[in-house]
């Protein structure tokens, strides 16, 4: 019986929601929002292992609602990702095991951590996942300008991803250029500074 106690501890502490988190690197200054702090469940089903070595941006396409707390707003994302739904466009989404990105910047400029991000993430468009960690920026950036908090806390977020993983500077891109022809993502006024965050990481290494 112990040793069949034993078997069934050892199953459930390999599952990818029971694995130690990350070293992820980030400032210790950097205003950041556990997994652990806005609630996230476990995920549903399995995840692909990777090794980071790409940084990818994308923006939430929304608009933002400053009087929702960050915490609601992932366990909103998350329960969306991890069921079967239709996106804006008409199209079915498949459910997804966890949030799709590994960071969330928030409106205020908070990190939230979302997918551990030794797993691939997931996406509606099509290209390959694998090596991309994927930061995604709150708000519709087509039609709003990212805040300088925002801004600020991207920069030093992805500079410590790239110092973590050994990302190069011309590995950074925006999700339309991950996916050419498939979306505007991550939107033209967070498109402009993308060259900006290259500089952020060559200037760092």
């Amino acid at each position: 019986m112990r040793s069949a106690l034993l078997l069934l501890a050892l199953a459930l502490t390999s599952c990818a929601g029971s694995q130690p988190a990350a070293d992820n690197g980030l400032p210790a200054d950097l205003p950041t929002l556990s997994r652990a702090e806005w609630g996230a469940a476990d995920p549903v089903g399995p995840m692909r292992p990777h090794t980071p070595d790409t940084i990818t941006i994308h923006h939430t396409a929304t608009t933002v609602d400053p009087e929702r707390s960050n915490a609601d707003k992932l366990r909103s994302l998350q329960a969306f990702s991890q069921r079967a739904d239709t996106l804006g466009d008409g199209r079915p989404k498949v459910a997804w095991p966890d949030v799709p990105y590994h960071y969330y910047v928030a409106h205020d400029g908070t990190v939230v951590e979302a997918r551990d991000v030794r797993y691939e993430g997931d996406t509606n468009t099509d290209y390959s996942l694998a090596g991309h960690i994927q930061v995604v920026v709150e708000g519709n950036f087509e039609e709003t300008e990212p805040t300088a908090a925002q801004l600020d806390n991207l920069t030093r977020l992805v500079v410590a991803l790239a110092r973590r993983w050994d990302v190069p500077a011309d590995a950074l891109a925006g999700h339309g250029d991950r996916a050419v022809g498939q979306t505007v993502c991550p939107g033209s006024s967070l498109i402009r500074r993308l060259p900006d965050l290259r500089q952020a990481i060559a200037d760092a290494r």
